[in-house]
């Protein structure tokens, strides 16, 4: 599981994670909702390794995430990230592009990591994009690529961050149930987004940031049905 103690994160004079208490259970599906600016964002980083903390512990299965000692990038292969911006090699296909990371980091063989690709392409809808190139792709799919090159290093946990707000309304859909895929088959995932019915449908439990403190957390129904925090009933109201 992913334990987070009291974590602070300020960059120079602003704090944007003011003391975030949070535990992310084996198998759980965590939506992070709030305005922009509200330390969402950072806490993906942070449990990644790939932004420093200032104070607090973050624990992916009992290990230290920013201990000295930690081996962050062998870390990493448990932990897989999706940004709202992917980036593909666009001299590599869809297919190589999937492969690059278990070749490199994983060390496997050509015919292994080939097999990989092929299987999590086929598992987020792209099993006919194999040999075309990133820039052939919609955004939607090319999104989609990005989270079958995160599923390929086979993680146990998976991070979005806000996957969707970069895409037309109408790709949106596509990305989305690729995430609704992933729940139902019991992947750990925290997933950062401005899609309320989204998050809503899928979460186990939904987590309001407001100004870098974690101001609610509580299941779906009673996050969006009774919402305590008058900054998340303004917030809920304002995107209904």
């Amino acid at each position: 599981m992913i334990e987070i103690e009291n974590v602070r994160k300020s960059f120079g004079a602003l704090e944007v994670l003011k003391g975030i208490d949070l535990t992310v259970q084996n198998g759980e599906v965590l939506t992070v909702i709030g305005g922009s600016g509200s330390g969402k964002s950072t806490l993906l980083t942070c449990i990644n390794g790939l932004e420093p903390i200032n104070a607090g512990t973050i624990r992916v299965d009992g290990t230290e995430v920013h201990a000295k000692s930690t081996d962050i990038n062998k870390l990493r292969q448990k932990i897989g990230i999706v940004f709202q911006q992917w980036n593909a090699f666009p001299h590599l296909t869809v297919k190589e592009n999937v492969m690059l990371a278990p070749r490199k980091v994983l060390k496997q063989s050509r015919a292994e990591a080939e097999a990989m690709a092929v299987r999590q392409l086929e598992h987020v809808g792209l099993g006919d994009k194999l040999d075309v190139y990133p820039t052939r792709l919609s955004g939607g799919q090319q999104q989609r690529m990005a989270i079958a090159r995160a599923l390929a290093m086979s993680p146990r946990y998976m991070l979005f961050d806000e996957v969707t707000s970069a895409l037309d309304p109408q790709l949106v859909g596509e990305v989305l149930d690729t995430l609704r895929m992933l729940a139902s088959e019991g992947m750990t995932m925290i997933c950062v987004t401005h899609e309320m019915k989204f998050a809503r449908e899928v979460s186990d439990r939904v987590a309001f940031f407001h100004q870098g403190v974690m101001a609610e957390i509580a299941p779906p129904d009673e996050l969006f049905g009774s919402p305590r925090d008058p900054n998340l009933q303004q917030f809920l109201a304002a995107t209904h």
